[in-house]
């Protein structure tokens, strides 16, 4: 015979569950509007010179976004080859160097600061210290603003990757007289390898619909450029820009941009996702 005790408590958990679906449903709900409107409204705004053709001026009919989609795989690569780099080094400091000193650990709480910090705020500081330095927009200062989103996911996933990797192979190779350089090189990145790729990919998901640190740092550019040093189209500003206009050509643009750069980001993480899976169930 179950007590009145046990009775409220299965009347919690019971509540507690319900709450929990139909949190999930709502979520679940807005994300599946989001995607199918995005779907919806791209696909049938996407055509082949989506991909040849530039930008169109103000009230112009066609064009494309092919300087814009180049902009930002150039920005988010210089993203992601000045926040990996330093990232990966961080987060090895922090996991095999660092031994809960206090220096390890105010690094590991300004990281957290950094990674919720807002984007537009690294996008100002950007903009401070780079573009009012030099005088006017770029795709460097664009790539440096994505840098700082990028910098703390892949510290805080190296570390955490690292920290995995059981002690015994540590033990093992030092136990060899191999140099502790060595061992991290050779043994604790090799098998941390796939997490660490996992985490540059989730931050490249990340920077490639970043707005805000762009519009402080790369602005935009109407035309084909190759140049780092000065402004540069990126699909994120040029969404938001058509989106706001009240030229119906933009907006298709602006649907079209949306959906490519959705898929892009759908893409990436389920590759991350697979990494992931693939190196689960080679440990099992």
């Amino acid at each position: 015979m179950a007590t009145p005790l046990y009775a409220i408590r299965a009347a919690k958990n019971i509540a507690a569950q319900v709450l929990a679906v139909l949190a999930a449903v709502f979520g679940i709900f807005w994300l599946v509007w989001i995607i199918w409107t995005t779907l919806r409204m791209g696909v049938s705004s996407l055509n082949l010179a989506l991909f040849t053709e530039m930008t169109p001026p103000p009230g112009a009919e066609g064009g494309g976004m092919l300087n814009a989609f180049f902009g930002s795989a150039l920005m988010s690569m210089l993203g992601i080859l000045l926040g990996a780099p330093i990232g990966v080094l961080a987060g090895t400091y922090l996991a095999e160097y660092s031994s809960k000193s206090w220096l390890g650990e105010t690094v590991r709480f300004v990281n957290d600061i950094l990674l919720s910090a807002p984007s537009i705020v690294l996008g100002l500081f950007v903009y401070t210290m780079v573009v009012a330095q030099m005088g006017h927009f770029s795709a460097l200062a664009g790539g440096i603003a994505l840098a700082f989103i990028v910098l703390p996911v892949v510290v805080r996933t190296t570390d955490e990757m690292l920290r995995l990797v059981p002690s015994q192979m540590r033990e093992a190779a030092l136990s060899l007289g191999v140099p502790q350089w060595k061992v991290t090189m050779q043994v604790l990145y090799r098998s941390a390898l796939p997490g660490i790729v996992t985490g540059i990919l989730l931050a490249l998901a990340r920077i490639s619909g970043e707005t805000a640190p762009l519009l402080f740092s790369a602005l935009n550019n109407q035309y084909w450029t190759t140049d780092v040093l000065s402004p540069m189209a990126n699909v994120p500003v040029v969404i938001f820009q058509y989106a706001m206009s009240p030229f119906e050509n933009w907006h298709s643009l602006a649907w079209a941009g949306a959906f490519v750069l959705t898929l892009f980001v759908l893409l990436t993480s389920l590759v991350a996702r697979a990494i992931v899976s693939r190196n689960k169930m080679t440990h099992d």
